[in-house]
């Protein structure tokens, strides 16, 4: 039986702490209509907790209006319950503390784990930990929300969650932090 061999990368690792300038056949057409990244600190002075129901709260990282793309962390506060609902476009979602699961699943996200959600997908977010949840998401679509009957109660979307930004904002006199949209 052979050994499969280990794929090694061949970049050179680098000790040189400059910025290196490297060709770039667009360069003009990058610079005229490229948008820069952004950068969002962990201080709530860069984007506070603002309440999502009496145990959340959505901490907002990025708003997107082109694609309809918002990025956030919540943080479900202790065990409990996000409503059922129905994502209309992709969701990547990274557990950074407590634990979180569907009901409609038999897996458990801790620490580390990654979720991933396909359109058009139902199901009912849940903590049973004692501390709640912390969720790192990428959200990709409208989101639907429905009652315990099924029927339908609201729609957000990257507008629903700027306006959830930016009148928690004004409401406490936080300034607006415009690195927060691209």
């Amino acid at each position: 039986m052979t050994t499969p061999s280990i794929t090694r990368m061949t970049a050179p690792p680098s000790t040189a702490y400059k910025i290196v300038d490297v060709p770039e056949a667009y360069a003009d057409v990058i610079k005229r209509h490229g948008i820069p990244g952004t950068f969002v600190g962990a201080s709530e002075k860069e984007s506070p907790w603002v309440p999502f129901g009496a145990n959340a709260a959505i901490r907002h990282l990025l708003f997107d209006t082109r694609h309809n793309i918002f990025s956030n962390i919540l943080w479900i506060k202790t065990a409990g319950v996000i409503g059922t609902h129905k994502h209309r476009g992709t969701v990547v979602m990274v557990c950074l503390e407590g634990s979180a699961r569907y009901l409609e699943y038999d897996w458990v996200a801790g620490p580390g784990g990654f979720i991933y959600e396909t359109p058009g997908l139902v199901h009912t977010l849940v903590t049973d930990h004692a501390d709640g949840v912390k969720l790192f998401g990428w959200l990709q679509g409208p989101i639907e929300f429905y009652d315990d009957k099924g029927n339908f109660v609201e729609t957000l979307d990257v507008w629903w969650f700027i306006n959830h930004y930016e009148s928690y904002c004004r409401a406490h006199g936080i300034p607006i932090n415009k690195e927060l949209y691209i």
